[in-house]
């Protein structure tokens, strides 16, 4: 299953919420901070291929995409 966008941004704020009100312990706190690395780093690649496709329509609008 391809991880969504919104379901990475959605899984950063869980962590995010667990963090601020401590609901994380310490003993999840390593494995935490390496998923949202991971979730960082997809939401940005994510983000990267979405304005390279929008660069691509703008660039040739006869160009024809699926």
């Amino acid at each position: 299953m391809k991880l969504s966008y919104e379901k990475a941004m959605s899984e950063l704020q869980e962590i995010v919420n667990g963090l601020e009100s401590e609901a994380i312990g310490m003993d999840e706190l390593s494995a935490k901070v390496k998923r949202a690395a991971d979730l960082l780093q997809h939401c940005k690649s994510k983000l990267q291929e979405t304005q390279e496709e929008v660069n691509k329509v703008f660039s040739d609008p006869t160009e024809k995409t699926d």
